[in-house]
Protein backbone atom coordinates (compact mmCIF):
# COMPACT_ATOMS: atom_id res chain seq x y z
CA UNK A 1 0.00 0.00 0.00
CA UNK A 2 1.13 3.63 -0.89
CA UNK A 3 1.11 5.76 1.71
CA UNK A 4 1.11 9.58 2.15
CA UNK A 5 1.52 11.84 5.44
CA UNK A 6 0.28 14.94 5.28
CA UNK A 7 1.07 17.80 8.07
CA UNK A 8 -1.73 20.47 7.78
CA UNK A 9 -0.43 24.20 8.85
CA UNK A 10 -2.17 27.69 8.67
CA UNK A 11 -0.07 31.02 10.58
CA UNK A 12 -3.53 32.12 11.65
CA UNK A 13 -3.52 31.42 15.15
CA UNK A 14 -5.35 33.21 18.45
CA UNK A 15 -2.47 32.23 20.95
CA UNK A 16 0.25 32.11 18.96
CA UNK A 17 0.64 33.64 15.26
CA UNK A 18 3.11 31.99 13.08
CA UNK A 19 3.19 29.08 14.95
CA UNK A 20 4.34 26.44 12.32
CA UNK A 21 7.64 28.65 11.72
CA UNK A 22 8.30 29.52 15.54
CA UNK A 23 12.31 28.40 15.81
CA UNK A 24 12.98 25.64 17.95
CA UNK A 25 16.41 24.80 18.28
CA UNK A 26 17.23 26.30 15.09
CA UNK A 27 14.84 24.68 13.10
CA UNK A 28 10.86 25.93 12.25
CA UNK A 29 8.71 23.89 13.86
CA UNK A 30 7.29 22.25 10.57
CA UNK A 31 11.25 21.26 9.58
CA UNK A 32 11.56 19.03 12.94
CA UNK A 33 8.22 17.61 12.12
CA UNK A 34 8.57 16.85 8.19
CA UNK A 35 12.34 15.36 9.61
CA UNK A 36 11.02 13.16 11.61
CA UNK A 37 8.06 11.95 9.94
CA UNK A 38 10.12 11.38 6.89
CA UNK A 39 12.51 8.56 9.78
CA UNK A 40 9.36 6.27 9.72
CA UNK A 41 9.83 3.91 6.73
CA UNK A 42 6.41 2.83 6.50
CA UNK A 43 5.65 6.42 5.06
CA UNK A 44 6.12 6.93 1.18
CA UNK A 45 5.60 10.46 0.68
CA UNK A 46 4.82 13.75 3.13
CA UNK A 47 3.50 17.16 2.34
CA UNK A 48 2.68 20.11 4.23
CA UNK A 49 -0.90 21.42 3.30
CA UNK A 50 -1.61 24.96 4.03
CA UNK A 51 -3.42 28.22 2.50
CA UNK A 52 0.15 30.18 3.39
CA UNK A 53 2.18 30.96 0.57
CA UNK A 54 5.13 31.92 3.03
CA UNK A 55 4.57 28.46 4.75
CA UNK A 56 5.17 27.47 1.12
CA UNK A 57 8.02 28.78 0.05
CA UNK A 58 9.29 27.80 3.53
CA UNK A 59 9.08 24.18 2.77
CA UNK A 60 9.84 24.37 -0.63
CA UNK A 61 13.20 26.11 0.11
CA UNK A 62 14.30 23.67 2.94
CA UNK A 63 13.33 20.97 -0.68
CA UNK A 64 10.42 19.10 0.71
CA UNK A 65 7.13 18.77 -0.84
CA UNK A 66 4.43 21.61 0.04
CA UNK A 67 0.71 22.13 -1.18
CA UNK A 68 -2.04 24.86 -1.06
CA UNK A 69 -5.23 24.84 -0.10
CA UNK A 70 -8.06 26.99 0.50
CA UNK A 71 -8.24 29.01 3.62
CA UNK A 72 -11.82 28.39 4.24
CA UNK A 73 -11.21 24.91 6.05
CA UNK A 74 -12.52 24.88 9.60
CA UNK A 75 -10.92 20.94 10.05
CA UNK A 76 -7.68 19.60 9.62
CA UNK A 77 -8.94 16.65 8.38
CA UNK A 78 -10.89 18.94 5.35
CA UNK A 79 -8.08 20.84 4.32
CA UNK A 80 -6.11 17.12 3.88
CA UNK A 81 -8.65 16.39 1.70
CA UNK A 82 -8.37 18.98 -0.45
CA UNK A 83 -4.39 18.49 -0.46
CA UNK A 84 -4.54 14.79 -1.47
CA UNK A 85 -7.11 15.17 -4.26
CA UNK A 86 -4.43 18.59 -5.35
CA UNK A 87 -1.76 16.41 -5.58
CA UNK A 88 -2.94 13.39 -6.88
CA UNK A 89 -4.25 15.23 -9.81
CA UNK A 90 -0.84 17.27 -10.18
CA UNK A 91 1.33 14.19 -9.92
CA UNK A 92 -0.97 11.96 -11.39
CA UNK A 93 0.00 9.31 -8.83
CA UNK A 94 -2.44 7.67 -6.36
CA UNK A 95 -2.26 6.92 -2.45
CA UNK A 96 -3.95 4.41 -0.41
CA UNK A 97 -3.87 5.79 2.70
CA UNK A 98 -3.37 9.08 4.02
CA UNK A 99 -1.56 9.91 7.41
CA UNK A 100 -2.46 13.40 8.83
CA UNK A 101 0.18 14.41 11.26
CA UNK A 102 -0.56 17.43 13.67
CA UNK A 103 1.39 20.55 12.31
CA UNK A 104 2.16 21.96 16.04
CA UNK A 105 3.91 17.85 17.17
CA UNK A 106 7.27 18.88 16.70
CA UNK A 107 8.13 15.65 18.79
CA UNK A 108 6.26 13.22 16.81
CA UNK A 109 8.02 9.99 16.87
CA UNK A 110 8.62 8.21 13.81
CA UNK A 111 7.48 4.88 15.74
CA UNK A 112 3.65 6.32 16.03
CA UNK A 113 3.25 6.53 12.56
CA UNK A 114 4.16 2.48 12.35
CA UNK A 115 2.04 2.65 15.21
CA UNK A 116 -1.61 3.98 13.80
CA UNK A 117 -0.31 1.95 10.47
CA UNK A 118 -1.01 -1.27 11.73
CA UNK A 119 -4.09 -2.18 11.93
CA UNK A 120 -3.94 -1.70 8.15
CA UNK A 121 -2.52 -4.99 7.99
CA UNK A 122 -5.97 -6.90 9.56
CA UNK A 123 -8.51 -7.88 7.64
CA UNK A 124 -11.05 -6.65 7.24
CA UNK A 125 -8.92 -3.51 6.79
CA UNK A 126 -10.18 -0.31 9.12
CA UNK A 127 -11.23 2.85 6.94
CA UNK A 128 -9.88 5.43 9.75
CA UNK A 129 -7.19 4.90 12.66
CA UNK A 130 -7.10 6.76 15.35
CA UNK A 131 -3.76 6.86 17.56
CA UNK A 132 -4.17 7.09 21.07
CA UNK A 133 -2.13 7.05 24.64
CA UNK A 134 -2.73 6.68 28.19
CA UNK A 135 -4.22 9.62 30.09
CA UNK A 136 -1.57 11.02 32.72
CA UNK A 137 -2.05 12.87 35.92
CA UNK A 138 -3.50 16.13 36.01
CA UNK A 139 -4.72 15.36 31.64
CA UNK A 140 -8.33 13.59 33.12
CA UNK A 141 -10.20 17.03 33.86
CA UNK A 142 -8.13 18.89 31.10
CA UNK A 143 -10.51 20.30 28.12
CA UNK A 144 -7.35 20.50 26.46
CA UNK A 145 -7.24 16.43 26.86
CA UNK A 146 -9.86 14.96 24.37
CA UNK A 147 -10.57 11.78 26.22
CA UNK A 148 -12.30 8.42 24.18
CA UNK A 149 -14.33 5.62 25.38
CA UNK A 150 -14.05 2.51 23.09
CA UNK A 151 -16.42 -0.71 22.60
CA UNK A 152 -15.01 -4.14 23.94
CA UNK A 153 -13.41 -4.81 20.21
CA UNK A 154 -11.15 -0.96 20.33
CA UNK A 155 -13.50 1.09 18.01
CA UNK A 156 -14.58 4.56 19.38
CA UNK A 157 -18.06 5.22 21.21
CA UNK A 158 -17.41 8.87 22.01
CA UNK A 159 -14.61 11.76 22.05
CA UNK A 160 -14.95 14.53 24.41
CA UNK A 161 -12.96 17.33 26.07
CA UNK A 162 -14.95 16.48 29.66
CA UNK A 163 -13.72 13.89 31.51
CA UNK A 164 -15.08 10.79 30.82
CA UNK A 165 -16.03 8.29 31.76
CA UNK A 166 -17.56 9.54 34.58
CA UNK A 167 -17.52 6.81 37.38
CA UNK A 168 -20.65 6.32 39.77
CA UNK A 169 -19.00 3.61 42.28
CA UNK A 170 -15.58 4.94 42.26
CA UNK A 171 -14.15 2.61 40.26
CA UNK A 172 -11.97 3.69 37.52
CA UNK A 173 -13.21 3.18 33.94
CA UNK A 174 -10.74 2.46 30.97
CA UNK A 175 -10.23 5.77 28.96
CA UNK A 176 -7.76 6.98 26.51
CA UNK A 177 -6.12 10.51 25.09
CA UNK A 178 -7.11 10.64 21.74
CA UNK A 179 -4.02 12.03 19.57
CA UNK A 180 -3.79 13.86 16.28
CA UNK A 181 -2.11 11.37 13.99
CA UNK A 182 -5.35 9.71 12.37
CA UNK A 183 -4.79 7.58 9.39
CA UNK A 184 -7.46 7.34 6.75
CA UNK A 185 -7.99 4.69 3.62
CA UNK A 186 -8.22 7.04 0.58
CA UNK A 187 -12.38 6.71 0.31
CA UNK A 188 -12.86 7.50 4.03
CA UNK A 189 -10.80 10.83 3.68
CA UNK A 190 -12.72 12.05 0.88
CA UNK A 191 -15.91 11.14 2.69
CA UNK A 192 -15.15 12.75 5.35
CA UNK A 193 -15.02 16.04 3.72
CA UNK A 194 -18.60 14.91 1.99
CA UNK A 195 -20.43 14.75 5.06
CA UNK A 196 -22.06 17.23 6.37
CA UNK A 197 -20.16 18.77 9.81
CA UNK A 198 -22.22 17.40 12.84
CA UNK A 199 -23.65 18.91 16.52
CA UNK A 200 -21.23 17.13 18.50
CA UNK A 201 -18.33 17.88 15.98
CA UNK A 202 -19.07 21.72 16.48
CA UNK A 203 -19.71 21.68 19.67
CA UNK A 204 -16.46 19.75 21.06
CA UNK A 205 -14.40 20.93 18.04
CA UNK A 206 -13.27 17.30 17.60
CA UNK A 207 -12.69 15.90 13.73
CA UNK A 208 -13.26 12.29 13.95
CA UNK A 209 -16.93 13.42 15.93
CA UNK A 210 -17.96 13.83 12.17
CA UNK A 211 -17.50 10.36 11.51
CA UNK A 212 -19.00 8.51 14.84
CA UNK A 213 -22.16 10.63 14.57
CA UNK A 214 -22.64 9.72 11.08
CA UNK A 215 -22.08 6.18 12.25
CA UNK A 216 -18.73 5.28 10.66
CA UNK A 217 -16.60 2.92 12.86
CA UNK A 218 -12.73 4.42 14.04
CA UNK A 219 -10.41 2.20 15.23
CA UNK A 220 -8.60 3.50 17.93
CA UNK A 221 -4.58 2.21 18.21
CA UNK A 222 -2.72 2.44 21.37
CA UNK A 223 0.95 4.05 21.54
CA UNK A 224 3.29 4.14 24.32
CA UNK A 225 5.03 7.03 22.20
CA UNK A 226 4.31 10.68 23.48
CA UNK A 227 4.39 14.21 22.18
CA UNK A 228 4.35 17.22 23.44
CA UNK A 229 2.19 20.36 21.35
CA UNK A 230 3.20 23.38 21.02
CA UNK A 231 -0.26 25.65 22.45
CA UNK A 232 1.19 28.92 23.33
CA UNK A 233 5.24 30.56 23.22
CA UNK A 234 6.15 29.21 26.10
CA UNK A 235 5.40 25.39 25.46
CA UNK A 236 8.80 26.20 22.89
CA UNK A 237 11.38 26.26 25.97
CA UNK A 238 10.10 23.00 27.21
CA UNK A 239 9.76 21.60 23.87
CA UNK A 240 13.87 22.65 23.29
CA UNK A 241 14.24 21.18 26.88
CA UNK A 242 12.37 17.74 26.11
CA UNK A 243 14.48 17.58 22.88
CA UNK A 244 17.89 18.21 24.56
CA UNK A 245 17.52 15.32 26.51
CA UNK A 246 15.67 12.68 24.35
CA UNK A 247 16.72 9.26 23.34
CA UNK A 248 16.02 8.30 20.24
Amino acid sequence: MKVLALIPARLASTRFPNKPLAKILGKSMLQHIVERVLLCNDIDDVAVATCDQEIINHIEGLGYKAVLTSDKHERASDRCAEAINNIEKTEKSKYDIVVMVQGDEPMTDPRMLSDVLRPFADQPKPEIVNLYADIQPGEFNSANCVKVVMDLVGNALYMSRAAIPVSQDGIERPSGKQLGLIAFSRPALQRFTELSPTPLEINESVDMLRFIEHGIKIRMQRTIYRTHAVDVPSDITEVERLMKTATH
